[in-house]
Protein backbone atom coordinates (compact mmCIF):
# COMPACT_ATOMS: atom_id res chain seq x y z
CA UNK A 1 0.00 0.00 0.00
CA UNK A 2 1.29 3.37 -0.97
CA UNK A 3 0.79 6.76 0.18
CA UNK A 4 -2.04 7.34 -2.45
CA UNK A 5 -3.60 4.54 -1.57
CA UNK A 6 -4.11 6.00 2.14
CA UNK A 7 -5.03 9.34 0.63
CA UNK A 8 -7.65 6.65 -0.96
CA UNK A 9 -8.86 5.78 2.56
CA UNK A 10 -9.30 9.09 4.07
CA UNK A 11 -5.81 9.55 5.67
CA UNK A 12 -3.28 12.21 5.32
CA UNK A 13 -0.44 10.78 4.37
CA UNK A 14 2.51 11.19 7.00
CA UNK A 15 6.14 10.03 7.80
CA UNK A 16 5.05 7.68 10.95
CA UNK A 17 1.77 6.69 8.59
CA UNK A 18 4.36 5.34 6.36
CA UNK A 19 6.48 4.21 8.30
CA UNK A 20 4.40 1.74 10.06
CA UNK A 21 2.79 0.80 7.27
CA UNK A 22 6.02 -0.15 5.65
CA UNK A 23 6.91 -2.28 9.24
CA UNK A 24 3.36 -4.05 8.50
CA UNK A 25 4.05 -4.77 4.89
CA UNK A 26 7.49 -6.53 5.60
CA UNK A 27 6.33 -8.60 8.66
CA UNK A 28 6.56 -11.74 7.08
CA UNK A 29 5.37 -15.01 8.62
CA UNK A 30 5.65 -12.86 11.86
CA UNK A 31 2.92 -10.68 10.85
CA UNK A 32 0.84 -10.35 13.69
CA UNK A 33 2.20 -7.82 15.87
CA UNK A 34 1.59 -5.60 18.72
CA UNK A 35 1.83 -2.04 19.36
CA UNK A 36 5.08 -2.46 21.42
CA UNK A 37 6.64 -4.66 18.63
CA UNK A 38 5.92 -2.06 16.08
CA UNK A 39 7.65 0.50 18.40
CA UNK A 40 10.55 -1.49 18.77
CA UNK A 41 11.18 -2.19 15.38
CA UNK A 42 10.62 1.76 14.98
CA UNK A 43 13.60 2.43 17.83
CA UNK A 44 15.39 -0.43 16.02
CA UNK A 45 15.68 1.77 12.37
CA UNK A 46 16.37 4.92 14.50
CA UNK A 47 12.67 6.21 13.85
CA UNK A 48 11.16 9.16 16.37
CA UNK A 49 7.72 7.71 16.49
CA UNK A 50 6.46 7.44 20.16
CA UNK A 51 4.21 4.81 21.31
CA UNK A 52 1.16 6.38 21.73
CA UNK A 53 1.51 7.61 18.24
CA UNK A 54 2.17 3.65 17.26
CA UNK A 55 -1.61 3.46 18.65
CA UNK A 56 -3.24 6.69 17.33
CA UNK A 57 -2.26 4.97 13.88
CA UNK A 58 -2.68 1.55 14.29
CA UNK A 59 -6.42 2.73 15.76
CA UNK A 60 -6.67 4.73 12.77
CA UNK A 61 -5.53 1.99 9.84
CA UNK A 62 -8.34 -0.86 11.41
CA UNK A 63 -10.93 2.22 11.08
CA UNK A 64 -10.13 2.58 7.13
CA UNK A 65 -10.34 -0.97 6.70
CA UNK A 66 -5.96 -1.64 6.79
CA UNK A 67 -5.23 -4.35 9.32
CA UNK A 68 -7.52 -6.11 11.42
CA UNK A 69 -6.95 -6.40 15.68
CA UNK A 70 -7.12 -9.62 16.70
CA UNK A 71 -7.35 -9.99 20.45
CA UNK A 72 -6.20 -13.46 22.27
CA UNK A 73 -6.20 -14.75 25.74
CA UNK A 74 -3.72 -12.52 26.55
CA UNK A 75 -5.49 -9.49 26.58
CA UNK A 76 -3.01 -8.51 23.86
CA UNK A 77 -3.74 -6.46 20.54
CA UNK A 78 -2.08 -8.15 17.43
CA UNK A 79 -2.69 -6.41 14.29
CA UNK A 80 -2.25 -7.44 10.95
CA UNK A 81 -2.68 -6.75 7.55
CA UNK A 82 -6.09 -6.94 6.26
CA UNK A 83 -5.60 -8.68 2.87
CA UNK A 84 -9.07 -9.78 2.64
CA UNK A 85 -8.82 -13.34 2.60
CA UNK A 86 -10.49 -15.79 5.65
CA UNK A 87 -8.25 -17.57 7.80
CA UNK A 88 -8.05 -18.70 11.25
CA UNK A 89 -5.75 -18.87 14.07
CA UNK A 90 -3.43 -21.26 16.50
CA UNK A 91 -2.08 -19.50 19.64
CA UNK A 92 0.37 -20.74 22.31
CA UNK A 93 -0.28 -20.34 25.27
CA UNK A 94 2.94 -20.85 26.26
CA UNK A 95 5.42 -18.40 23.77
CA UNK A 96 2.00 -15.90 22.29
CA UNK A 97 3.27 -17.60 19.03
CA UNK A 98 0.04 -16.97 16.80
CA UNK A 99 0.41 -19.24 13.59
CA UNK A 100 -2.65 -19.17 10.38
CA UNK A 101 -4.36 -21.66 9.04
CA UNK A 102 -6.79 -22.07 6.31
CA UNK A 103 -8.94 -25.35 6.47
CA UNK A 104 -11.65 -26.20 4.24
CA UNK A 105 -13.41 -28.33 5.61
CA UNK A 106 -13.85 -26.49 9.38
CA UNK A 107 -15.28 -23.32 6.46
CA UNK A 108 -17.69 -25.60 5.21
CA UNK A 109 -18.97 -26.71 8.21
CA UNK A 110 -19.40 -23.07 9.68
CA UNK A 111 -21.12 -22.78 6.64
CA UNK A 112 -23.12 -25.28 7.21
CA UNK A 113 -24.38 -24.83 11.00
CA UNK A 114 -24.70 -20.66 10.10
CA UNK A 115 -27.59 -22.21 7.68
CA UNK A 116 -28.78 -24.73 9.88
CA UNK A 117 -29.64 -22.15 12.06
CA UNK A 118 -30.95 -19.59 9.95
CA UNK A 119 -28.01 -17.44 9.79
CA UNK A 120 -26.98 -15.43 7.06
CA UNK A 121 -22.81 -15.59 7.47
CA UNK A 122 -21.02 -12.22 7.40
CA UNK A 123 -17.99 -13.74 9.02
CA UNK A 124 -16.24 -15.50 11.86
CA UNK A 125 -13.53 -16.35 13.94
CA UNK A 126 -12.31 -19.36 14.79
CA UNK A 127 -8.81 -19.46 17.89
CA UNK A 128 -7.36 -22.33 18.96
CA UNK A 129 -5.30 -22.01 22.34
CA UNK A 130 -2.63 -24.81 22.97
CA UNK A 131 0.85 -25.09 23.78
CA UNK A 132 3.26 -25.27 20.30
CA UNK A 133 4.84 -28.96 21.31
CA UNK A 134 7.44 -28.13 18.81
CA UNK A 135 8.79 -25.18 16.32
CA UNK A 136 6.79 -26.77 12.94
Amino acid sequence: MSGANLKKVGLKVTLPRLKILEILERAGDDHHLTAEDVYKLLLEQDEEVGLATVYRVLTQFEQAGIVRRLNFENNISNFELDTGDNHDHLVCLKTSKVKEFVDPVIEERIQEIAKENGYDLSGHSLVIYGTLTNEA
